[in-house]
């Protein structure tokens, strides 16, 4: 449905109106994946994921080149821009909002840095609707101050998909331990991350086999991680250690999804 002067509106349900996005953009010639809780959500089975919870904003990523798109294809699809926020940090991330849904929009460009730095726009075409699935865990592995609803995301995302070696399906493990190799703290903040979900995963009270499966898969991506050949700039910097923050701190506007 359409407004008179050729605009869209947002629909109600997040995930229909996350894979319309997708598509409008991809009318328009611009490359758009989510990420968030949406994009866990669409990598679950059609009959929903292990932990079941809230569907916040919707978050999405595009190309480091495409900010201009990437306005003009969310202003026609009926979103407002935060003009304030846009004009202090849109080169690389922009905000947006759904007034009839009341939602918020965070569009990532080129890279996606909160408490650490993903480069999570260089394979966006390996998924049709989100971004792949080892930069998604990531996503919440890089989150210090994690959050029951994050818990659930990387719950789910484990339960659901196998870790694999790349070139098919599940989460690409080696390349998860390939990043954190590079950046200790990455790497510090995923085992701490990793570490918690460990040690919370009773609380949920899973099946037995599901959290035997959960927590398998947690341990193994840790220690295909910690087994990485580390770079040297990551030797160095594990000589700091603890003594220095390494990690930054998100933004006010920190994505919600």
């Amino acid at each position: 449905m359409g407004e008179p002067n050729g605009k869209s509106l947002p629909l109600a349900d997040p995930l229909a109106e996350s894979r319309r996005l997708v598509a409008v953009a991809a009318e328009a010639g611009l490359m758009l994946r989510l990420l968030g809780s949406v994009a866990v959500y669409l990598q679950a089975p059609d009959t929903g994921p292990l932990l079941s919870r809230p569907i916040g904003d919707i978050d999405i990523v595009t190309r480091r080149d495409a900010k201009r798109a990437v306005v003009a294809v969310l202003t026609q699809a009926g979103y407002s821009p935060d003009e304030m926020f846009n004009a202090l940090h849109g080169a690389r991330r922009l905000l947006f909002y759904d007034a009839i849904n009341h939602r918020k929009l965070d569009a990532f460009i080129g890279e996606f840095s909160m408490c650490h730095a993903i480069p999570i726009a260089d394979r966006l075409e390996k998924d049709a609707l989100t971004v792949p699935l080892a930069e998604l865990m990531l996503t919440k592995l890089q989150i210090v101050e994690l959050t029951e609803r994050d818990q659930r995301d990387i719950y789910n995302l484990v339960f659901h998909h196998p870790l694999s070696d790349g070139g098919g399906a599940g989460i690409e493990a080696g390349y998860i331990a390939e990043l954190c190799a590079k950046d200790w703290g990455l790497w510090r903040t995923s085992k701490r991350t990793i570490d918690k979900c460990v040690d919370n995963v009773l609380s949920y009270g899973l099946p037995a086999e599901a959290q035997v499966l959960v927590e398998g898969r947690l341990r193994e991506l840790w220690n295909r991680i910690d087994a990485a050949p580390k770079s040297a700039r990551w030797k160095v910097r594990s000589r700091v250690g603890d003594r220095m923050r390494w990690y930054a701190e998100p933004e006010e506007n920190a994505p919600e999804g």
